[in-house]
């Protein structure tokens, strides 16, 4: 549930990990990560190795954005500046300023998780 995941993706994967997705018909796993987790090449390695962490306890799906909710709230405040802006949303892709307001805020009030 959105808002209880506080701490950490660890944490989120272990948890996830552990559903019956027989009896779920499937479900969506979205994770916010900020930037500079992509940016330093060890993060980034251990990003990698969590992921597949999560695919080998069972974890069917998942799916980042990696983007802060800084630069989303200036998307909304200059849309034009932001035209190319892709943001995952829930099983697809689509440009953040040309989603509904609503949406846009939930997108922003995604956990975003800052380490790995």
């Amino acid at each position: 549930m959105q808002g209880s995941d506080r701490k950490g993706i660890a944490a989120v994967f272990r948890s996830v990990s552990k559903c019956d997705w027989d009896k779920t018909g499937g479900a969506l796993l979205n994770q916010k990560l900020t930037p500079d987790i992509v940016e330093d090449p060890e993060t980034l390695k251990k990003l990698g190795q969590l992921i597949r962490s999560f695919f080998n306890m069972g974890g069917h799906h998942v799916q980042f954005n990696v983007v802060s909710a800084e630069l989303l709230r200036e998307a909304q405040k200059r849309p034009a500046d932001f035209q190319d802006l892709m943001v995952r949303v829930a099983g697809y892709s689509d440009y953040f300023v040309n989603l509904p307001k609503g949406l846009q805020e939930e997108i922003i009030a995604r956990t975003e998780h800052e380490t790995v």
